[in-house]
Order: structure tokens, then C-alpha cells, then sequence
């Protein structure tokens, strides 16, 4: 029963049709004993409550000036000690590395005139924010980056510089701190070492406040500097398989991982971004297949999708517009 719930939840998945993909969702909820009725209720709350607060959600978040919510560190505490699992609750994200990585690096190497063969990054600082326990930092460091990660859940921190500790080409490369993103921005404004690219992948879902996330890429960030991030998208149908089949179904994550308010457009995303000083130069949508348990693009940012964008050059005060002009966003 439980393959055939999985396949019908696959063919949702290759075809990225909502309204057949939550009839898949509902009758496997039916079967595994789950009350779809209580699901789609609460979704439907979600709705009222998302359309009802309208831009007053967006401007109760960026008054809080803080990325960190409480509830979410807690949640992430309890996990800490699970990162480096790779069958476990982070499965996905070790998986993810196959698309992210490339996606960080030949975006760096495309602004790149400088070679550095087996080391393609050597040269660049690269700030990971909520690095966990570093299952991405890891990887940019092996690829030459002088990479810093950062995590308000000091548990993770710890277990990040465990891990890192036993690959002596990691130990002059790798380094991490428990702070929030605000904290070190206010560091970093005041020194002239600014990064030449921050990465936040699978995190912009879990914060706080995303207008203080953006000023604070802004601050940490060089001019031309990149901006990479990973999240899910706003839809009914990230809905049905990020929340329902992938927690309380098919048991990727735990549940309560993800909160549907908290998922961002890449419209709303972009728009967020430029109104800070960025520009987007691309937005490509990703697709997880839970029976092979790997990552691949797709044309579709419908659920999950990566973006990339770059901090603008300073202003022209005369026109009023960034020196050095930036192609526009190619979104897929």
C-alpha cells in the first residue's frame, strides 16, 4: 500500500498539475489513517488567514528586526545532533548538494576572471547562514572558499566543527560561529572584509523577518557580491507535498518542519530583494523524487526553487541608478 501511495504521489510530482496531485495527496491521506479532513481544513485557515492579513503579515515580520523565531531554534535544537545522518531527518538536504553546489559554484566562476584549477573557489569568502551543521559549508570549503557558517542553534554549531575537525583540509578553510545574521552584519559593517557571496539555502522558510534578512545580505556583502538561496515556493501544491505528503505522508522530514505562511514566491522574493539594493539574475526550479531520493532542475518553481542575485554597485546620485548595469532575471 505503502508503494502504491508513493507512486501515485510520483505521478503528481512529474506532472506538477495541483489539482491532481492533491487528489493523490487526499486518498493516500485516507488510507494511511490520516484525517485529510483536518488537513485541508487547516489549510483552508491558512488561506483566510494569509489573505485577510495581506500586506499587515509582511509589515508585522519586518517590524520585528530579528531573523531568529524562537519556535524554530527550539525545533532545530532537538535535531542537532541528527545533521550528519544521511538517511535520517536530512536526507534531502545531503541530496540537495548534487544542485546546489554546482549552482554556487559555476555562478562564482561565471564572475570570476581568475583560475584555480582543483580549487575553483580558492580566494572567495563565502558566509553560509543557518548552516546547520554545515552539510553545505563542508563542501564550499573543499572547493577552495574560505567559508564561515553561522547558526543561532549552538548545538548545530558544535557538531558542524566536530564534523569539520576530522578533514584536516577543512581546518584553515572551514570556520563557524552561534550568532544571528544581524549580529555579525553589525560586525562586518565596520571592517572592510565583506564576503563575495552568502549563501541561505533552505532557511528564508523558517525566519523571522525576510526584510531583515535582505538589508543584512546587503551589509555583509561586497558590492557585485552574490546572493544564493534555496526555498520553497507559496502554491497549493508546495502545500500538498512540501507539508502534507513529505511530513505527515511520506515522512521526509518531521512534522512541523514548515509552515505554508512562512513559503515565499519567487516574485514576492524578488521584489523584496531589488526594493534592498540586489538583482536577480536567476530563478530555476528544483524537484525532489522521494523513491530515488535525489534533486534535479525542472522548468517548474511551483514547489522548490533556487534563485541567484547580486548585490548592486553604488548608486549614481545623478540618475538615480546602479553603476554598472545588470542583465534582468531569467526565471524558468
Amino acid at each position: 500500500m505503502y508503494s502504491n501511495r508513493v507512486g501515485r504521489l510520483m505521478l503528481g510530482l512529474r506532472s506538477l498539475k495541483a489539482a491532481s496531485s492533491c487528489a493523490a495527496t487526499r486518498r493516500a491521506a485516507s488510507r494511511s489513517g490520516f484525517s485529510r479532513a483536518a488537513v485541508w481544513r487547516q489549510r483552508t485557515l491558512r488561506q483566510q488567514r494569509s489573505a485577510c492579513a495581506g500586506m499587515q503579515q509582511t509589515s508585522s515580520r519586518s517590524a520585528s528586526h530579528t531573523t531568529v523565531d524562537p519556535g524554530e531554534v527550539k525545533r532545530f535544537q532537538l535535531l542537532a545532533n541528527k545533521w550528519w545522518d544521511e538517511e535520517g531527518d536530512f536526507a534531502a538536504l545531503h541530496a540537495m548538494n548534487d544542485l546546489r553546489v554546482p549552482f554556487v559554484r559555476d555562478n562564482l566562476l561565471n564572475a570570476q576572471t581568475e583560475r584555480h584549477p582543483g580549487k575553483p573557489l580558492a580566494g572567495l569568502r563565502i558566509l553560509d547562514v543557518g548552516c546547520g551543521g554545515g552539510l553545505l559549508t563542508e563542501p564550499l570549503g573543499r572547493l577552495g572558499a574560505t567559508a564561515l557558517g553561522i547558526d543561532p542553534v549552538e548545538d548545530s554549531v558544535r557538531i558542524a566543527r566536530q564534523h569539520s575537525s576530522h578533514d584536516p583540509d577543512l581546518r584553515d578553510r572551514v570556520s563557524y560561529r552561534a550568532c544571528t545574521l544581524e549580529e555579525l552584519s553589525g560586525e562586518e559593517e565596520q571592517t572592510e572584509t565583506r564576503f563575495d557571496a552568502v549563501v541561505a539555502s533552505e532557511v528564508v522558510e523558517h525566519l523571522a523577518d525576510l526584510e531583515t534578512f535582505a538589508i543584512c545580505c546587503g551589509r555583509v556583502l561586497k558590492p557585485g557580491g552574490s546572493l544564493f538561496i534555496t526555498t520553497i515556493n507559496k502554491t497549493n501544491l508546495s502545500y500538498a507535498l512540501a507539508i502534507v505528503a513529505a511530513e505527515y505522508l511520506l515522512h521526509i522530514v518531521p512534522r512541523g518542519t514548515h509552515d505554508w505562511e512562512k513559503f515565499v514566491s519567487p516574485v514576492e522574493l524578488e521584489r523584496l530583494l531589488e526594493s534592498n539594493g540586489f538583482l536577480v539574475q536567476s530563478v530555476q526550479g528544483m524537484l525532489y523524487n522521494p523513491i530515488s531520493g535525489a534533486w534535479s532542475w525542472t522548468n517548474s518553481t511551483a514547489i522548490n526553487y533556487a534563485l541567484h542575485a547580486v548585490k548592486q554597485d553604488d548608486v549614481d546620485e545623478d540618475s538615480g541608478s546602479p553603476l554598472g548595469g545588470q542583465p534582468e532575471a531569467t526565471h524558468s
